[in-house]
């Protein structure tokens, strides 16, 4: 053996003694390595001691086989499960927690909540015309779990759904009247070690208070562990009548720290890997929302929505959300959170955020989607107020709806009114707009435009007058869109032969399968969508009665007019009745608002007034707008003046 050889030698055998140093147990892991053992032996002797007085023919004594097998068994659970053996077998019991808003059926397999049911709701009918108690989920049938994953001392892997708590001073059922209950659920372990889970209600509250705390953890947890590993799955069931509809407003959102909320698709199945600290995570229905709400933060995990398309299911969604939350196994502090098992409410969840700072703020009323930016200001600082105003004192929706029409239409009464004097002003001058029309032909289209612009200019005119008003009303249309929708004030109120006004209000059924049609139009014919139909195709007519010069439009364009409505009925006819209601009432006021103004605006005088305009310098008006569109009408005259003269 050569000399490099032995220097090789000695050199591994340093290394290896200094590992072994390096690494040799502390006396505070060698105390909890025997703690562990004792409570082991304690748990299961050793089977060779474990024998009986009874002797076989021969005198040798005999095996209790029967408590070897049960050894075996309590052995086995202390292999897989480490510690929490103590609590892997054990019988369920169900304990209620309600108030007058909720009733949660907590298990003490899990010592999760596995049923919630909101006792001021009902489900839509069934096909027997029944409702039933409003339940946001069930373990035993939806296949519904909060659970975490622990690793113990030992390296075992094991999960808090999978075992059993022990109900600490917790009698059966308790409801809360006044003041605050509070249930604790104990996590035992072989050592003196163990978890609480703690759940606590108000009155009167959709929030339940729930915290995890420990008892000396770090016996069978490894010191280096400070998270936990949460699974919280759910089935989201169908309430409404509308299978489809529903699941339009369906999908998980969630909240970061600091930051606004965010979503899944509610489209298409989707997940998200969250990187950055989460505030809260919401299980979202189209009325109705489980939401998790950490006092701190989810560290970071992993979320995802998958559509359920088995058509005959009742189940719209599966929801996921797989996050790491902070934990101490001292029990120093203690990992809290609130559950909110309620409606989607706008003043019910904007409430939660009274007295609290602007950085504290959940902002759970984002949650109703009343439309973004100037839409949901609208839907925000004005219909909701006035909506709530009056349902303070009237009960009927349907009366409600119409009153907030007529209010929202005397609003916008000024901006109709001039909007059909601008139309009113272009139709009296429909003769002079014919003349241009007569001395210059259709191929010099932009002399056209400039004789046409200098008559307005001329009488004082602006030919986007009439445009304006109305550009300026549809933010209101399009807030209304998101309004009645989202508004579960609607849910299952009747007006007239609408049984929901959140819903569909169905004249007509049919149980065939149309290809395309029963896809986007159902198998049901609404009759306020109807209705909103037929009102907007008699006032596009009454608009293109009252329209100069409809020769001279684009070809097609008349058409178009009356094809659009037409569309509306197959947009329309699977949404809320109450917004169909909405828009054909408004439609209507429109129409008798034209023909109020038609009988009292004098269109002589109009044209008279114009014409003094056109002999009074001071009168012409001229609009920005139209002063660019002049000056690119001229330059492009021009153009076509030098074209035309290189071409000669």
């Amino acid at each position: 053996m050569d000399k490099n050889t032995i220097t090789g030698f000695l050199l591994i055998g340093a290394i290896l003694f200094g590992f072994a140093w390096l690494n040799k147990p502390s006396e505070t892991e060698l105390a909890q390595q025997k703690h562990y053992q004792d409570s082991i032996n304690a748990l299961a002797p050793v089977a060779v001691n474990s024998v009986t007085n009874t002797t076989t023919t021969n005198g040798t004594p005999a095996i209790d086989t029967i408590q070897s097998d049960t050894l075996s068994v309590k052995q086995q659970a202390i292999n897989e499960f480490g510690a929490f053996a103590a609590s892997v077998n054990g019988q369920e019991k169900l304990y209620v927690l309600e108030n007058n808003l909720i009733k949660a059926t907590i298990s003490s397999k899990g010592g999760q909540i596995i049923s919630v049911e909101l006792k001021n709701y009902k489900t839509s009918e069934d096909k027997e015309g029944n409702k039933h108690p409003l339940v946001l989920f069930d373990s035993k049938k939806d296949s519904s779990s909060l659970g975490f994953t622990v690793i113990t001392n030992n390296n075992r892997i094991v999960n808090t759904a999978d075992l059993y708590f022990e109900a600490v001073g917790v009698n059966a059922v308790n409801k809360v009247s006044s003041g605050e209950k509070s249930f604790t659920f104990r996590l035992k372990t072989n050592e003196q070690a163990y978890i609480d889970y703690i759940y606590t209600l108000k009155a009167d509250d959709y929030m339940v208070g729930y915290s995890i705390k420990a008892n000396q953890m770090e016996k069978v947890i490894p010191m280096s562990v400070n998270t936990l590993q949460m699974q919280w799955h759910s089935k989201i069931k169908q309430q409404e009548r509308s299978k489809k509809f529903e699941s339009r407003y369906a999908a998980v959102h969630y909240k970061f720290i600091g930051e606004d909320m965010d979503n899944l698709s509610e489209s298409k199945d989707d997940s998200e890997e969250l990187t950055t600290k989460v505030k809260w995570i919401a299980f979202k229905d189209q009325f109705f929302s489980s939401i998790l709400i950490a006092d701190e933060a989810f560290n970071s995990g992993k979320i995802s929505s998958q559509i359920n398309e088995d058509k005959s299911s009742n189940y719209l969604k599966t929801y996921k959300a797989d996050m790491h939350v902070p934990f101490d196994l001292t029990g120093k502090n203690t990992t809290s959170f609130r559950f909110y098992f309620g409606p989607n409410k706008y003043k019910t969840l904007n409430d939660y955020d009274k007295g609290l700072d602007d950085d504290k703020e959940l902002n759970l009323q984002k949650l109703v989607p009343l439309g973004w930016g100037i839409f949901g200001w609208i839907n925000q600082f004005i219909v909701i107020p006035v909506f709530n105003f009056l349902s303070s004192y009237i009960g009927n929706f349907g009366i409600i709806i119409l009153l907030l029409t007529i209010i929202i239409k005397m609003i916008l009464f000024p901006l109709t009114y001039k909007s059909y004097l601008s139309t009113a002003k272009m139709r009296v001058l429909k003769p002079q707009i014919d003349e241009i029309h007569a001395k210059i032909p259709a191929a010099k289209a932009t002399e056209r435009q400039q004789a046409t612009m200098a008559l307005y200019k001329k009488v004082g005119v602006n030919p986007l007058g009439g445009c304006l008003p109305m550009l300026l009303q549809m933010p209101i249309l399009f807030a209304m869109f998101s309004f009645f929708p989202a508004s579960i004030e609607l849910r299952q109120e009747s007006f007239l032969w609408a049984a929901d006004l959140s819903s569909y209000d169905a004249i007509l059924t049919w149980n065939a399968q149309i290809p395309l049609l029963s896809e986007y139009f159902g198998n049901h014919l609404s009759l306020f969508c109807l209705l909103m139909t037929i009102t907007n195709l008699a006032y596009t007519h009454i608009n293109m009665q009252t329209t100069m010069d409809t020769s001279t439009q684009i070809p097609g364009m008349r058409v178009m007019m009356y094809i659009m409505p037409v569309m509306f009925l197959f947009i329309f006819n699977d949404y809320a009745s109450g917004l169909s209601y909405y828009y054909f009432i408004a439609t209507l006021i429109t129409i008798i608002q034209t023909y109020a103004i038609r009988g009292f605006v004098d269109e002589e005088k109009i044209l008279q007034k114009l014409h003094e305009n056109a002999k009074n310098p001071k009168k012409q008006k001229k609009s920005g707008f139209l002063a660019r569109l002049e000056e690119a009408q001229k330059k492009q005259l021009e153009m076509q003046k030098q074209a035309a003269k290189k071409r000669k």
